[in-house]
């Protein structure tokens, strides 16, 4: 399977997967608090639904959402307009539109060239194969959002999570070199247990940048997926959640505070 196979195929499972699980819930459960601030689980699948209906050229929907304490940027300015328009909605029509989104997409993928490049959600121009693994991250993370909410865990292990961290397991060297400031020598292991699991370990050079090693680590932090997943992605802070460490416990108290690396 290609590259732009398996995103396609990580894409469909978590939304799939969301999708499934949205259709057990009761009323109480739309209007479920997520980590995703100023967001219930009934707006997750509602961004969700916004995002796919705009790759798939529908118009934007008429609404001008109000100032939320959360909506800091253009860009998140842009992202609650699909929200607001569906907070009138019943969560179960939110759904069914999400599953006729499904597969509209579905049907124009395989028509979509691998190699056209665009913007992707860092900011950098990729091909259409790596903007589609941004798309499975994106609904994976948000997929979490709503299992964590409604308290009924699951799909960790996804193909998709393997893209949550194949993109942002590449800002760890620049957390724990920039951010945190580590000292040239220094190593930092990160040791996280699922599945899946991975084992890695940022060295820090004479000339202040990070980088991938097997440098004995002078720092480690072990932790369990779903913490690693909650902290990358911005979702809780280090007091949320339990994180083993060995070594300078500043410098991991100061990695810890700076994880978050979403786009």
């Amino acid at each position: 399977m290609d590259e732009m196979q398996a995103n396609i195929a990580a894409y469909e499972q978590t939304v799939r997967s969301t999708i499934a699980l949205a259709g057990t819930f009761g009323d109480a459960d739309w209007g479920r608090p997520t980590e995703c601030p100023g967001w219930t689980v009934k707006d997750q699948l509602a961004h969700l639904v916004g995002v796919e209906r705009d790759l798939l050229g529908d118009p934007a929907p008429a609404a001008e959402p109000r100032e939320f304490d959360h909506v800091r940027n253009d860009f998140g300015r842009y992202l609650e307009i699909a929200v607001h328009a569906r907070r009138p909605v019943p969560g179960p029509d939110v759904l069914a539109e999400l599953a006729d989104a499904l597969e509209r997409r579905l049907a124009r993928l395989p028509g979509e060239d691998p190699d056209r490049v665009l913007m992707c959600p860092d900011g950098r121009e990729g091909p259409y194969s790596r903007f589609m693994k941004f798309r499975a991250m994106d609904c994976w993370t948000h997929e979490q959002d709503v299992r964590r909410a409604v308290g009924r865990p699951g799909n960790l292990d996804a193909p998709a999570a393997r893209c949550f961290w194949e993109l942002l397991s590449r800002g760890l060297p620049l957390v724990v070199a920039r951010r945190a400031k580590a000292a040239p020598g220094e190593s930092v292991a990160f040791a996280i247990t699922g599945p899946p699991d991975f084992d890695v370990t940022v060295t820090v050079d004479e000339s202040g940048r990070g980088s991938w090693s097997e440098a004995a680590p002078t720092t480690e932090l072990a932790m369990d997926w779903e913490t690693y997943v909650r902290l990358a992605a911005g979702r809780c802070t280090a007091a949320d959640v339990t994180v083993r460490t060995e070594g300078d416990r500043d410098l991991a108290a100061r990695i810890l505070a700076t994880m978050a690396i979403t786009p």
